[in-house]
């Protein structure tokens, strides 16, 4: 398999095989696996609920399905059963050895359920087709506030929720094109403009697991099914969402999977293009550069025909395609693109442990100050962590014949450390953070570091549940909101020291050094 984020080990490829499905655990795992995708489409497909915000009216675009009125209390309860049972069929799959889907009609046939949907847990898509409206009739998105576009009275932009009113895009200039080509194509109607920008989402769904599949191995398919194309997690927080994020994942993938499509520099720089459009839609999304410059340098002694990679041609060529597609956008979009990212840098979510610690210092040192220290604990808790997820990787089977694939699928494992990294660390953090994780989580051996992605996103999917700020009656709220501020920043401060007290155990293990894996055929490097 791929070299990179590989310890040496005295295990053998045999040993790191996750154990053969017996065929009642499948159908155990696809029953539960049936079970929370219908209990999501029943809140997507049902009347605008607590979960759900309104789109009407809805023009040409789909329209609700299921005349059901879901209260609240079912809309919190539907959602918390669909996403404890999606946890456990990942949990399930993880384990095994699942075999992979071998055509495209189901995850095809979730595209299409994807679309018939209103989009839930958030009223995020709302904001972006606002962001794409203002831009499309000649505003400045970065600039001009939802609220106050044509003086609060435009049939798309006064619809955005609280708490982002007031708030100008914190998107990229590659995202605003994306929103701007939403509302252009679904206008005057915010249910039209939304659903091209489902349309969108769910084509970015299906893009990156063909990227995967173009990226890893085929023995290495059955997993990305598991973890990404049939994950509810991801499917609810993510694509039935309709969140940005899925689209930037789409981009690192794609990026990844031209490195295994395209040989030498032309492949790289194909790849820094994509990995410019995803952190120019979001970002935290260039992550997928750093990745792809680590898996370089990682396999700069494999080569074809035996010589050694031309790893100063590679990176120059990553670089290049990066900052000639990045610059442009930000030339295009701008001096004011990043005004509203710089004000809201030290924001803190509740359901993160950094909450209990802010609430704590603020008095004893004030806001700002607090604020800060925050900050510098979360940066340095990131690399403690990526460290710590590093010591728990464990040895993939034999690289493959071709060195391309070593590439792509170490700069998946790079990003699925530094992703989780992040997401686990992070003062501000929410369910869909986490979709580049699970993106990137094919490349890794079964292991604890699916566990603690696990965790990590149920916990902010149970956390942040009916995930709207309007809707919900008194008892619903204290509820949720009991759950976001009290129980979820001490289950997460769990996952830290889960993470540190499993990194310390894979070390005493004697997890060897870091290198890349010996070639097929090629003897192993003992532990020392």
């Amino acid at each position: 398999m791929a070299p990179g984020l590989t310890p040496v080990t005295r295990e053998g490829p045999a040993a790191s095989a996750p154990p053969v499905a017996s065929a009642h655990a499948e159908t155990v795992r696809r029953l539960v696996l049936g079970a929370s995708v219908a209990l999501l489409l029943v809140v997507g497909l049902a009347r605008p609920n607590a979960a759900q915000p309104d789109l009407d009216p809805r023009g040409w675009a789909p329209g609700t399905l299921l005349p059901l009125t879901l209260s609240p209390a079912v809309v919190t309860g539907l959602l918390w059963a669909a996403y404890l049972l999606g946890a456990v069929t990942v949990a399930i799959g993880v384990r095994r050895d699942v075999s992979p889907l071998r055509r495209w009609w189901v995850p095809g046939g979730l595209g299409v359920a994807a679309l018939l949907v209103a989009p839930f847990g958030s009223a995020d898509h709302i904001s972006y087709v606002a962001y794409g409206r203002i831009l499309v009739s000649g505003g400045n998105p970065w600039v001009e506030s939802p609220a106050a576009w044509h003086g609060g009275a435009d049939p798309v932009t006064s619809r955005v929720e609280a708490p982002w009113t007031e708030e100008p895009s914190v998107y990229g200039p590659f995202a605003t094109l994306l929103h701007g080509l939403s509302a252009w194509l679904g206008g005057p109607q915010l249910r039209q403009e939304v659903w091209v920008w489902q349309v969108v989402v769910v084509l970015a769904w299906l893009a990156t697991r063909w990227a995967l599949r173009t990226a890893l191995p085929q023995r290495l398919h059955g997993r990305v099914d598991v973890v990404w194309t049939l994950n509810p997690l991801v499917l609810g927080a993510g694509v039935l969402g309709a969140h940005v994020d899925v689209v930037a994942t789409a981009l690192v993938a794609v990026a990844v999977a031209a490195t295994a499509r395209l040989a030498g520099p032309r492949g790289a720089a194909v790849a820094g293009a994509a990995v410019a459009l995803a952190a120019s839609t979001k970002i935290t999304y260039g992550v997928g550069l750093v990745a792809l410059a680590v898996a370089f340098w990682l396999n700069r002694s494999r080569g074809e025909d035996g010589r050694p990679a031309r790893v100063a041609a590679h990176l120059g060529a990553l670089l290049a395609g990066f900052l000639v597609v990045a610059g442009g956008l930000q030339a295009w979009g701008g001096g004011h693109v990043y005004d509203q990212l710089a004000r809201s840098r030290q924001a803190v979510s509740l359901a993160t442990p950094w909450r209990p610690l802010l609430e704590a210092l603020r008095p004893v040192i004030g806001n700002p100050e607090a604020r800060t220290v925050v900050s510098a604990g979360a940066a340095l808790l990131a690399v403690v962590l990526a460290v710590a997820l590093v010591r728990m990787t464990r040895r993939d089977a034999a690289p493959d014949d071709d060195p391309r694939l070593d590439v792509a699928a170490s700069a998946l494992r790079v990003t699925a450390v530094l992703a989780l990294a992040y997401s686990l660390a992070a003062p501000y953090s929410l369910p869909w953070y986490d979709v580049l994780v699970w993106a990137a989580l094919p490349a890794l051996v079964a292991g604890p570091v699916d566990l603690l992605a696990l965790g990590r996103l149920t916990l902010m999917c149970l956390a942040y549940v009916p995930g709207r700020v309007l809707g919900m009656t008194p008892g619903v709220e204290s509820l949720t909101l009991g759950l976001r501020r009290e129980v979820a920043p001490w289950l997460a401060l769990a996952l830290w020291v889960v993470a540190l007290a499993v990194s310390v155990g894979a070390g005493r293990g004697g997890s060897g050094r870091w290198s890349a894996p010996p070639r097929a055929g090629s003897r192993p490097t003992p532990t020392r």
